[in-house]
């Protein structure tokens, strides 16, 4: 009896460590901690699955586990005054400093929106609401801090167009005033798919012949940024990394523009291309944009090309998904010529690595003042990995690095 209990402890260690340990390179600092947090991502993913399977709940239903596990309720403090607001109906949280620090003095404002794939996350999580004070804080800054809608309830553009009725309500010179902030000195930026509204919200800001305070920079953390290629290769080296392998980014992509499974399928195969996307697949040609140490062990093949196009008229996927408010990366040089500042984080062991190494090719390229700061340790979502008992080191280091660009360029 012993000897099988024994037994079953070894079976059941060895399952586990088995379950747990996954291939993570050597130079990621706390290897283990990753693991053991992607251990519990993948449980949940699993679970997610196996709940729509039955037909129980949703996939992204049961993934907002880890939204609402990391909800705060924000709440002033001696440093940072929070008050929950509606800026043209759409929920934001507005963080501000309690004390004044020099009469008359203008502020900063950063208005941040936070990642999880469109479908996923709130400004009200931990992560969020730490990095908001510390902007707060160290930056004299006021933080708008955006509540958009999520998929698969609401599709795209539900997303970028709640962000971007933010931006232009903030963006008011009598709104400014009211918060004395300095209508010379705002930023948009945003984590993972943040990034990628800030940087369509930047795009279509300046093609906008009525909005005349205009944004100063543009801070992008590991931004998501195109649709048309996922077998970049950051995609393949990256597609059973912890936190996002490629298989939740394009469910994530997917499931922003339909609920219809299909899409899915197209995607992970890489042959969701049509005819009218055909012609924007230069702007994503990484052979063209990436450095060469990044490319040389692949070799480029344009993604295919479906034979059928979309019907005209259509607001079908297909159209979304060139749509440059979804792929920022899809507009021609004479859009990003404009531009902000910017500020692009991308990390080493990240599907988005490429997309973001390609956008801070590209805005050099248009005459953009560009900071591209890589993590060579890096992996995606580090930067909100803040809060005990899934606290990195990296994450400290990712939050000083960008507050001291915010410093020295906002």
């Amino acid at each position: 009896m012993r000897s099988k209990a024994v037994l079953l402890f070894l079976v059941l260690g060895a399952f586990t460590a088995y379950y747990v340990y996954s291939p993570i390179p050597d130079d990621i600092e706390e290897r283990w901690k990753l693991m053991l947090t992607d251990c519990f991502f993948r449980s949940l993913s699993h679970l997610a699955d196996f709940s729509e399977l039955l037909g129980l709940k949703d996939y992204m239903g049961v993934m907002m586990f880890i939204t609402f596990v990391e909800r705060v309720v924000p709440v002033s403090d001696e440093r940072v005054q929070v008050a929950e607001e509606l800026f043209s109906g759409v929920e934001v949280l507005v963080y501000q400093p309690s004390q004044e620090r020099g009469a008359g003095e203008m502020r900063r404002a950063i208005i941040y929106l936070h990642g999880g794939g469109w479908c996923l996350g709130s400004s009200r999580m931990g992560p969020y609401d730490l990095l908001a004070r510390q902007l707060v804080t160290e930056l004299n800054a006021v933080v708008v801090s955006v509540e958009y809608r999520l998929a698969p309830a609401h599709h795209f553009p539900v997303q970028f167009e709640d962000v971007y009725h933010v931006v232009k309500h903030f963006l008011q010179v009598d709104i400014l005033d009211s918060y004395k902030v300095d209508p010379e000195r705002v930023a948009v930026s945003g984590d993972s798919a943040g990034g990628n509204l800030a940087a369509a919200v930047a795009q279509q800001l300046q093609l906008d012949p009525e909005q005349h305070v205009k944004l100063k920079v543009q801070a992008l953390i590991y931004p998501v940024l195109q649709a048309l290629d996922l077998n970049t290769p950051s995609y393949q080296q990256n597609q059973h990394m912890p936190i996002l392998p490629r298989t939740l980014m394009v469910r994530f992509w997917s499931q922003y523009f339909t609920s219809d499974k299909s899409l899915f399928w197209s995607m992970m195969a890489n042959d969701h291309n049509s005819p009218e996307s055909a012609a924007l697949l230069k702007f994503v040609n990484w052979s063209a944009f990436l450095p060469e140490s990044y490319r040389q062990a692949y070799n480029y093949s344009a993604p295919p090309i479906a034979a059928n196009e979309t019907p005209k008229g259509s607001n079908g996927p297909v159209r979304s998904m060139i749509d440059p408010r979804a792929s920022p990366l899809l507009v021609p040089d004479a859009v990003l010529r404009p531009l902000p500042k910017a500020y692009v984080l991308t990390c080493e062991y990240d599907v988005l690595r490429d997309d973001g190494m390609m956008y801070a090719t590209r805005l050099r390229q248009a005459g953009v003042d560009v900071t591209h700061e890589h993590y060579s340790d890096g992996f995606h979502g580090a930067l909100m990995f803040n809060i005990w008992p899934t606290d990195f080191e990296i994450a400290r280091r990712m939050a000083n690095n960008y507050i001291l660009w915010l410093k020295e360029n906002l």
